[in-house]
């Protein structure tokens, strides 16, 4: 409508234009009135008759286009008056809105630590989008002190209360695990809700004691599509085991991996994923249950070099169990990585494992002796291979890495394989060519 009312502007000050350029040639050329008695009046008349006649045709066309331009002076105030009408009829009109994005919510597994305000305060300051990123923090325990932190967040945040705080029946043997049991039944009333109370699609597990990077969305944004398609894929992480600061390449924040071992601290699960396991969730040790043959069913997970959460709490029912060695060492990343605009195919199953273990089999072999005590020359990657359970323990808890294994997979694992950085060489711990499965007594 614009572009019509535009051009109807521009052709009537082209007529008027036109009209007053014909008056003002009519005009100069007309002579000037005769007197009275003119003796030459006559013969003047005669020779002027033809040029009337022409003239009589110009003013007739102008009467013409003076019509015309009256027409569209009438057209433009029509423009004018109906000009409201017009842009009611635009407001009313459909908005183009950009694709539909799916939401993730944030689950934030809580319990009795007013610390948690850490880690709400770190989701909150990175967070891109409240309608895409609902934060759906679950408490267990009632703690009052913890719970008026949470409520303190007002409708920045959805608190949920698991609504049964009674002990748990356990063995004799697992009195001490009472903790553990405790976990697991909130882990999965917490799931159902938001799978089945609340409907979601898709959610991010972290626990009160993790603190985000400023890509956290970001990942597991982009990473949603390859975590749906790809049916040898069960979950995404945000975590890495062996990202001690020194053990991870800081020039390579974009570099992700597949990992048969479950990381968690921090990470994705989907619908159809949750309604294989909620039928058989564990009572106790969820975690290492997950990491059982029986659940993983040979599917992988993605885990990033630079872990994009930090755990903070050494405090819980682990009693510290790995963080004053391991954990309060981890390098959180602190560079923002654009992952939705990155091809993250080379993660697909084929591809990956294809090229991963050429760039492994590919690389020189050799001793724990040069990698130990920093003789390795050249930039790398060098393969370091052990052969059997002890080998592998040895050599990962002697070069600073985690030596433990869960069915026989290695933290960080991928067939059998760890990547970490040791004096600034990229190191391949790796079992012989041809390695075909884990083997569970390795636990």
């Amino acid at each position: 409508m614009l572009r019509k009312r535009g051009s109807l502007i521009i052709c009537g000050t082209f007529l008027f234009i036109t009209w007053n350029a014909i008056l003002v040639l009519l005009l100069w050329g007309r002579p000037p009135p005769s007197q009275p008695g003119d003796p030459g009046q006559e013969q003047r008349e005669l020779a002027e008759k033809p040029a009337n006649d022409v003239v009589g045709d110009v003013l007739r066309m102008a009467d013409t286009f003076e019509a015309e331009l009256e027409r569209q002076k009438q057209i433009l105030l029509q423009i004018q008056n109906h000009q409201s009408l017009w842009e009611t009829s635009n407001r009313n009109r459909p908005q183009v809105v950009p694709p539909h994005q799916p939401v993730i919510p944030i689950l934030v597994i809580a319990c009795n630590r007013v610390t948690v305000r850490r880690c709400l305060d770190k989701l909150l300051q990175h967070r891109p989008s409240a309608e895409l990123y609902p934060i759906i923090v679950s408490q267990d325990c009632g703690h009052a002190e913890t719970s008026e932190v949470i409520r303190s967040y007002g409708n920045q945040v959805i608190h949920l209360k698991q609504p049964d705080l009674s002990d748990i029946a356990v063995p004799p043997a697992h009195k001490k695990f009472q903790g553990y049991y405790k976990i697991s039944r909130h882990y999965r009333w917490a799931l159902n809700q938001v799978f089945k109370t609340l409907s979601h699609t898709s959610v991010v597990i972290v626990e009160d004691d993790l603190e985000v990077a400023p890509d956290f969305f970001e990942y597991f944004r982009a990473l949603l599509p390859l975590l749906k398609s790809d049916p040898t894929l069960w979950c995404v992480s945000a975590w890495n085991d062996n990202g001690k600061d020194g053990y991870v390449d800081p020039g390579k924040a974009n570099l992700l991996y597949r990992t048969d071992f479950f990381p968690g601290l921090g990470w994705m699960l989907l619908k159809e994923v949750w309604d294989e396991l909620e039928p058989k969730w564990p009572a106790s040790f969820w975690d290492d249950w997950m990491r059982q043959p029986e659940q993983r069913r040979n599917r992988a997970c993605i885990r990033p070099e630079i872990s994009r959460t930090l755990t903070f709490g050494r405090q819980g029912v682990s009693l510290g169990q790995f963080f004053d060695k391991y954990l309060r060492y981890i390098k959180l990343n602190t560079e923002f990585v654009p992952f939705t605009k990155l091809d993250l195919s080379y993660l697909k199953e084929e591809t990956y494992r294809e090229k991963f273990e050429k760039d492994v089999y590919s690389a020189p072999i050799v001793t724990y002796e040069d990698v130990k005590q920093g003789q390795l020359k050249g930039p790398g990657p060098f393969r370091l291979q052990y052969s059997s359970r002890d080998s592998f323990k040895m050599m990962a808890k002697n070069l600073g890495i985690m030596d433990d294994l869960k069915s026989g997979v290695p933290r960080a694992g991928y067939r059998g394989i760890v990547s970490f950085i040791s004096r600034g060489q990229r190191i391949f711990l790796a079992p012989p060519p041809g390695w075909t499965q884990y083997d569970a007594s390795w636990s």
